[in-house]
C-alpha cells in the first residue's frame, strides 16, 4: 500500500518528496505500507484548503452535514472485518479488541450523525414585546485534529465525525506510528461525497507536521489525544486557540477486603493487558488492602501466566505485541 496526503480533495506526494515505511508488528518482515512524510509546505497547504472551502461548509445547515457522517457509517458498517484486521496488522491489538474498535466508530457515526438534528441553542425571555432573544450554536473554524496509534480508527472517527456535524473543516494528523488506517478512513470520507478541501489529511513526524499545524495562527481549535508531555508543549503552543487535550494516565484500581476477588481479579487482568496495556485508561496500578493482598497477588499471577501471546489475527492470541 502506498498512502498520500489528502489535500482539498486529491491525494497527492509530500513537498519534502520523502517517505518511510510501517511494518507489521507481529511480524517485522511484512512491509505495511509506504506513507508521506509530510512537511510545514504540506501542513499549510492542508489549512488553505480548510480555509477556502470552511465558509460553505458551515452554511450548509447541519442535518444535512450530518448525512455525509450517516454515508461514512455505513461504509464503514459494510467494511468491518477489513477495518479490523488492519488495526491488528499496523498496531497490533487482538482481532477480537479491533473488531469492538470499529464497532465503536460505527457507533459514533450514527450518534454523531443524529446530533445533526438536535443543534439546539436557547431561546430567552424579553422585556420587550417586540423583540426576540435567542442564541445559536456555530461552528468554531478550522481544527487541526492529532490522533495517537493505540485506537487508530475509533478516536480519528470520533474527533473527525463531530467536527464535521459542528460545520467545521479538518486537518487530521495521525500517529506516524498508524498512518494506514487513518489513510482508509479518509477514503471512507472521499466516498461520501464531501465537498472538497472539507477534510484534510497529512501524515509525518509530529515535531514537523504537528507544530506547523498547531501554530497555524489560522486554527481555531487545537484536539490532541496523546502523551502528556507532547499535550503539555501542544497546550504552550497553540494559546491562545481552544486547546482540547486527552491524556495519558496512571490508573489505580483498588480492591477491598469485602471485594468478589474473581470479578476484581479479572479486572485487573484485563484493565492492564488488554490492548498489551497501550490504553490511557489501562489499570496500570493494583492498590489492595492488606487482608487480601497474597490471595490477590496469587490469583493475579496464576491468571497471567495462562495468557497466550501471539500475532493478534490468531484466535487464539490474548496478548499481542507492543506496536514498537
Amino acid at each position: 500500500m502506498k498512502c498520500k496526503l489528502f489535500i482539498n480533495g486529491s491525494w497527492e506526494d509530500s513537498e519534502s518528496g520523502e517517505t518511510y515505511s510501517r511494518v507489521n508488528p507481529a511480524d517485522p518482515d511484512e512491509v505495511l505500507g509506504e506513507f508521506q512524510k509530510g512537511n510545514p509546505e504540506d501542513a499549510k497547504k492542508a489549512i488553505d484548503a480548510a480555509e477556502d472551502s470552511f465558509d460553505q461548509w458551515a452554511q450548509i445547515p447541519a442535518p444535512k452535514r450530518a448525512q455525509y457522517v450517516l454515508k461514512a457509517a455505513e461504509l464503514l458498517l459494510s467494511s468491518k472485518e477489513e477495518f479490523a484486521r488492519l488495526i491488528t496488522q499496523e498496531m497490533g491489538k487482538t482481532l477480537l479488541d479491533s473488531r469492538g474498535e470499529v464497532q465503536q466508530a460505527i457507533d459514533l457515526a450514527y450518534y454523531a450523525a443524529g446530533e445533526g438534528r438536535r443543534f439546539l441553542g436557547h431561546t430567552i425571555p424579553s422585556e420587550e414585546t417586540n423583540r426576540m432573544t435567542f442564541t445559536l450554536r456555530l461552528p468554531i473554524g478550522k481544527v487541526v485534529l492529532i490522533t495517537p496509534w493505540n485506537f487508530p480508527i475509533m478516536i480519528p472517527a470520533r474527533k473527525l465525525f463531530y467536527s464535521l456535524v459542528c460545520g467545521n473543516t479538518v486537518v487530521l494528523k495521525p500517529s506516524s506510528e498508524a498512518p494506514m488506517c487513518a489513510c482508509k478512513l479518509l477514503e471512507i470520507m472521499e466516498k461520501t461525497g464531501i465537498p472538497r478541501g472539507v477534510v484534510n489529511l497529512v501524515t509525518g513526524p509530529g515535531e514537523v507536521v504537528g507544530d506547523a499545524l498547531v501554530t497555524d495562527k489560522r486554527i481555531g481549535l487545537v484536539s490532541f489525544c496523546g502523551h502528556k508531555d507532547t499535550g503539555a508543549k501542544i497546550m504552550r503552543q497553540a494559546a491562545p486557540k481552544r486547546v482540547s487535550l486527552e491524556l495519558g494516565g496512571k490508573n489505580p484500581l483498588i480492591i477491598m477486603d469485602d471485594a468478589d476477588l474473581n470479578l476484581a481479579v479479572n479486572g485487573v487482568i484485563w484493565g492492564g493487558y488488554q490492548t498489551t496495556g497501550q490504553r490511557c485508561t489501562a489499570s496500570s496500578r493494583v492498590i489492595v488492602h492488606e487482608k487480601v493482598k497474597s490471595k490477590v497477588e496469587k490469583m493475579i499471577t496464576e491468571e497471567i501466566m495462562t495468557l497466550k501471546l501471539g500475532n493478534g489475527l490468531d484466535p487464539k492470541t490474548e496478548i499481542g505485541p507492543l506496536v514498537s
